[in-house]
């Protein structure tokens, strides 16, 4: 009986494991699948601090009129809206007019949970979402719980700076694999946790609160 569990016990591992390394084939595949600019337009636009080019891109979606309005969610709290202006006087305009700063999110958790409440300030029923083409589909199981209902469409950036022969690359072979390990972790979460702004499993893997205090940049 014992050695019937242990060869059961084998099995479903190598089962499990077989699983675990089909989906990251799949999830770099969709990483590194080629996407260009969005043929559609939304109601809003929400990009994802962790990158100079994600804001630069969602700036350019802003201008080409993709959206009627922009939110950076994560800004650091030691950068202010004069010192991004600075950095991109082209797009000056557009900071006075129609971008929203958020620094409350300090998470994909918080980033979730700040969209809502940006879009439900709006009443917008569809957003583009700006993000590295790694982090885009944790992002996109994030949003999704957190709002219901919304039209997501995807703007990945970055996915140029992947190699072709990423397997042969540690950093990056780290990178994706911890992303689709935390990606992994995102999908049975939202099947298991209602509202995200309740979820202490998130606070334990983020190491912090889903968002702070700070108010939204407007």
């Amino acid at each position: 009986m014992r050695r019937l569990a242990v060869r059961l016990f084998s099995v479903l591992a190598i089962v499990g494991l077989a699983g675990l390394a089909g989906g990251f084939a799949l999830f770099v595949r969709d990483v590194l699948q080629p996407q260009g600019p969005p043929a559609t337009r939304a109601d809003g636009i929400v990009v994802l601090t962790g990158g100079a080019q994600r804001i630069a891109d969602a700036i350019e979606l802003l201008a080409e009129g993709r959206g009627r309005r922009l939110l950076i969610s994560g800004v650091n709290v030691r950068v202010t809206r004069d010192e991004m202006i600075r950095t991109s006087p082209e797009h000056r305009a557009w900071f006075e007019c129609c971008i929203d700063l958020d620094y409350r999110a300090r998470n994909t958790v918080g980033n979730a949970i700040e969209t809502r409440r940006w879009l439900r300030e709006h009443s917008y029923r569809s957003v583009l979402v700006v993000t590295s083409a790694y982090h885009m589909p944790r992002s996109l199981v994030e949003l999704s719980h957190a709002l219901p209902g919304i039209r997501f469409i995807a703007h990945p950036v970055g996915r140029d700076a992947v190699p072709s022969d990423w397997w042969r690359d540690l950093p990056t072979l780290r990178l994706l694999g911890v992303e689709y390990v935390k990606y992994v972790v995102a999908s049975v979460r939202t099947r298991l946790e209602g509202d995200p702004e309740q979820s202490r499993f998130a606070v334990v893997i983020g190491g912090r609160k889903p968002t702070t205090g700070a108010p939204l940049g407007l």
